[in-house]
């Protein structure tokens, strides 16, 4: 079935068996390497991607289901003004370690900070622990990333 989508802003028409994991579509047909397969269960992130503005786990969702969506790898984050604030913001705080689920916490990271009431105001370690309750992370425990989330936060200030 041919499938048509925005894929990090560009229009993409897929030809797939409509049922088949999103994530694989991603990977194998149109060469996204920064969705992983992890879990395949949608407990660990590593196949993070942003649906029409929601964070998603594209192991769980069958390709037809992105049919006229808008959907952002970090691919398309990374050149970004906000996304390499957010990728910088994990470096400086060391919050990259295996970095196999690096892209699914930029863009945890990412998703929290573009969709914040109040672009001034930095999120509180708990805001930025719920957003990334969806990613899991065997290397850091957290702490550096939820630093992360505040150093991108406010050195983010005026792009977000």
């Amino acid at each position: 079935m041919k499938i048509c989508f925005k894929l990090n802003g560009q229009a993409v028409k897929v030809d797939v068996d409509p049922l088949q994991p999103l994530l694989h579509t991603l990977r194998e047909q149109l060469g996204m390497t920064s969705p992983k397969q992890g879990c395949g269960e949608g407990e660990c992130g590593s196949c993070s991607i942003i649906m029409d503005n929601q964070l998603v786990n594209t192991c769980l969702i069958p390709t037809i289901q992105a049919k006229g969506t808008a959907l952002v790898t970090l691919e398309g984050l990374r050149n970004t003004p906000k996304g390499l604030c957010v990728i910088d913001a994990l470096l400086e705080a060391k919050g990259v370690q295996c970095g196999f689920c690096s892209p699914g916490m930029v863009l945890a990271l990412y998703h929290l900070l573009d969709n914040r009431v109040c672009a001034d105001i930095t999120p509180t370690d708990m805001q930025i622990r719920e957003a990334l309750a969806g990613n899991l992370c065997r290397c850091t425990g957290y702490a550096m990333i939820v630093e992360a989330g505040k150093i991108a936060a406010r050195k983010g200030e005026g792009i977000w």
